[in-house]
Order: structure tokens, then sequence, then C-alpha cells
């Protein structure tokens, strides 16, 4: 429960709120039974995901907690009342839900002054008018992916747009201020409190750099954002029938089959699986996006380790099994050793479509593990991995010194 603050998401969920690690909730800090779902369906509190057959988990509404402020043209009144005076006027639209016209909007927090981070807003979309069908929500991690992807369809409409380009210039009396962004996801698709569902909403929590002319309101300009741009983002990223069926339904039967794919290894004595055709290197080590192939090789599984899985939406897939105890890879430079053993590591993450490593599949439990640079190592045997050092320095009962400055 209570406020959490993350990288352009945010939560506001009295009772339970949805962290991105997807720990449980229990009872809320604001008062009643909370429990935010965690990815293994063990959330805490009341309303939390079991097992057995699926029904959704909403998350609470932050709709509830508004006053009526009317619709788009009184939201437009009162930013072109408030233009030209000070910052702190700004608040004569924060706590107010405004009907737009198929949708609400509600200003939850404005900011300080043109400086200070962003305002955070919502929209909640009812769910009859947004229209996803309930093949979405067949399952938990089908809802998850659902999020995951129009939270990613938010943050494409407002780029596409425009609307995430922040102003800057004429120094402090300069414009400033203006882009409206998104928590956007990355790669792993996360449970995340950007995009919820409630029992009657689906809701997108983003924020806006309320714009300003040094401290000064600029209410035509936030006019133009809020009134203007944010319905056809809403329309663009929040609807059904704005996005392709086959695209939808693939982002979440990808999904799926990860999840799926990971519950099958314990029962295999698996700890690990990479499918055959993975796209293991990335673009660099600043871009987790797949590289190209070619120059990348696809993972073709050694015949002694090939085994198979089945998956509810792919069928049967073919690759790697890595099995419980000590596996040991080696390989010249370039080989790809430590390429392999990253999407092992994030293998406990399900990934988007076209990543490269949807099929690569960790146990949820597992964990990297590294030596630390400069620690020392005293009295250990590592003769069967290293011998004949020079000077005639044993390796039998191997010791080094500790770093210093």
């Amino acid at each position: 429960g209570g406020r959490s603050r993350g990288r352009g998401g945010w939560s506001d969920d009295r009772g339970g709120g949805s962290w991105s690690e997807g720990r449980g909730g229990g009872k809320g800090s604001g008062g009643g039974k909370g429990g935010g779902a965690c990815l293994d369906g063990k959330g805490g509190g009341k309303g939390s995901f079991g097992k057995g057959s699926y029904s959704p988990q909403f998350d609470s509404s932050l709709q509830s907690k508004r006053m009526r402020g009317g619709d788009a043209s009184a939201l437009r009144e009162t930013l072109h009342r408030i233009d030209g005076r000070q910052y702190p006027a700004y608040r004569d639209i924060e706590g107010f839900e405004y009907e737009m016209g198929g949708f609400s909007f509600a200003v939850q927090h404005v900011q300080a002054d043109p400086f200070a981070p962003p305002s955070r807003c919502f929209v909640a979309v009812p769910l009859a008018v947004a229209g996803f069908p309930a093949e979405c929500f067949s399952h938990r991690i089908r809802e998850v992916a659902l999020r995951d992807y129009l939270t990613r369809s938010f943050s494409a409409a407002a780029k596409q747009a425009g609307a995430d380009v922040r102003t800057e210039g004429g120094g402090w009396h300069g414009g400033k201020g203006g882009e409206l962004t998104i928590d956007t996801p990355g790669q792993h698709v996360l449970e995340r409190s950007s995009v919820i569902f409630t029992a009657e909403h689906v809701e997108a929590r983003f924020s806006v750099a309320l714009p300003a002319q040094g401290r000064t309101i600029q209410g035509m300009w936030a006019a133009q954002i809020l009134v203007d741009t944010l319905p056809r983002l809403v329309n663009k990223a929040l609807l059904y029938r704005s996005h392709s069926p086959e695209h939808l339904i693939r982002h979440l039967e990808t999904v799926h089959d990860q999840s799926v794919a990971r519950s099958q290894l314990r029962q295999l004595g698996l700890v690990a699986f990479i499918a055959d055709g993975s796209i293991l290197p990335r673009r660099s080590g600043a871009d987790d996006k797949p590289m190209a192939a070619p120059p990348a090789i696809p993972f073709k599984s050694p015949s002694n380790l090939e085994c198979t899985l089945k998956l509810p939406n792919r069928g049967e897939v073919h690759g790697m099994g890595m099995r419980k105890g000590i596996t040991l890879i080696v390989g010249g430079g370039f080989h790809g050793k430590s390429t392999l053993l990253q999407a092992i590591q994030h293998g406990v993450y399900d990934k988007c479509p076209g990543d490269g490593r949807e099929l690569v599949v960790t146990d949820a439990m597992a964990m990297k593990v590294r030596a630390e640079d400069g620690r020392a190592v005293t009295r250990c045997d590592i003769s069967p991995f290293i011998d004949q050092l020079p000077f005639g320095k044993r390796t039998g009962d191997f010791s080094t010194e500790v770093m210093t400055d």
C-alpha cells in the first residue's frame, strides 16, 4: 500500500499497490485489504490470485477519489483562465475529474514549479468503451501482458505525436515543459502500475510537465496538450478497435508461452531452456534490443542436450535443456560464453515478441552470482582448472593477496 514512485511510473493505490517486482500486498495503509498480485500467484491479502480458474484481480481505482470537474470544454476554459498567472494556479485543475468524451481525465498531483518532477495524471476508459475481448483476460499472465502491451502502445503513440518531447530554451525565462510521458517498458514484460484494470475501467497513469514561460503558466499550450493531443493518444492506445488483433494476440500468446515453459522446467529436471533459433546477442552493451541476423547466429542446441517443451500456443518447441547441477561453459574468445550466460540470467523474465530470447526461460528462483573484483582467494585447490603457473606457483593450495590502494 501507500505511494511508490519509479522511473516515469507511479502508484497511489492505498490498500495494495501493484509493484513491478510482483510482490504481494497484505493490508494497505489506506484502509481495507489489498494485495498486489505477484507473478507466482502467491499474492497476500484478500482477493489475491489463486490457483485454478482465473478471474482478473482489479487494482483500486484512482477515479473514485476525484471530484467532478466538468467536461473537456470546462478544462479548456480553466486553463485559458489561468493563462499568464503564476505557476501555483495550476492547482485549480488538481483533484478534479473531467469527462473528455469516452474517457475521463484527472490530475492526481500538480508539480510545485516548472523545474519540479512532472505532474501525475491518469485517464480512465470504461471497459465497455475499451472493448477488449474476454480472451485477453483468460489467464492472469495474459492480463499482465495486455497491460504491458497497452503501456507500450501509449508510449509509442506519444512519441509518434511528438508529445514526449520536452521544450527547453531561452534560459530561466524561456518556455519549458510540455512533455507527456509514461513508464516505457524495455524488452522485459513485467507487472506494472502504468496501466491497470479496475472492475469498470482501464486506467493509464502518466506524467505531464505542465508548460510555463519562466514561472508563468502557459495555459493555451497546456490546453493543446490535455484537451487536443491527449484524446488522440487515448483513442490510439487504449481502444481495442485501434489495434491489430493479430499483433495483440501474438503479444499475449508469446508471454503466455514463456510462463508455461518456465513452469515445466522443474518437472523435467531443468534449470533453463534455450530454444533453437533464438537470437541471443544484443546490439550493444547499452542497447538490449536483438542484434540483426546476420551477423548474429541463431542458437542451435548440441544433440546431447536436446529436449522438447509443449506450449499451449506455439506447440512443440525444441532446444537445449540445462539440467540441475553444475554446468561448465567453455570456449575461446568471442565464442558466445558470456552472451549465453546473460541470456540465461535474464530468462527469469518474460520478453516481448521480436526480442529473440522469447523462448529462453530460466527457473524463476534463479539468480546470478559472481566473484567480487579484487577479493582474495585463500588456500583453494584450482588445479582442475589451471596448472603449471610461472615460477612454480602451486595451484593445489592457491592463495592471492588482497589488493590495497
